[in-house]
């Protein structure tokens, strides 16, 4: 052994006592889920694949790419996308005026995640 060095070993930690415990329970992040809530509401989830397929798509394309989505209900999914800048609208002059959905970076940053759940229903939920 060289000079000047121990052979001690590192102290192990102790285990927790049981107010360190009892203190160390569970908690949900408010943030996810903020964003659980905003992506579970019903026909969101689906909106968000179409246009990830899709890019840059009118209004008519979505709602007929999602079977039983109401105008109206995916409208106010689309305004809702749109307050949390996830999805971008654009109006292209007429006549006749268009009117395209695009998801924004932001929303673009959803795809892995979004990939992710679609491979976990895939296999899950298929054999359900």
């Amino acid at each position: 052994m060289a000079p000047g060095t121990t052979t001690e070993v590192p102290a192990q930690p102790q285990p927790a006592s049981l107010t360190d415990r009892e203190q160390a329970k569970p908690a949900c992040c408010p943030y996810f889920h903020q964003a659980i809530e905003l992506i579970g509401r019903r026909w969101t989830g689906a909106i968000l694949e179409i246009l990830m397929q899709g890019g840059s798509l009118r209004f008519s394309t979505i709602a007929a790419a999602v079977p039983d989505l109401s105008d109206r209900m995916l409208s106010d999914r689309l305004k809702e996308l749109e307050s949390y800048a996830l999805v971008e609208r654009t109006v292209f002059p007429g006549p006749p005026v268009r009117v395209q959905y695009a998801l924004t970076c932001k929303g673009l940053e959803l795809a892995p995640a979004l990939r992710e759940l679609k491979r976990w229903a895939r296999h899950w939920l298929a054999s359900a």
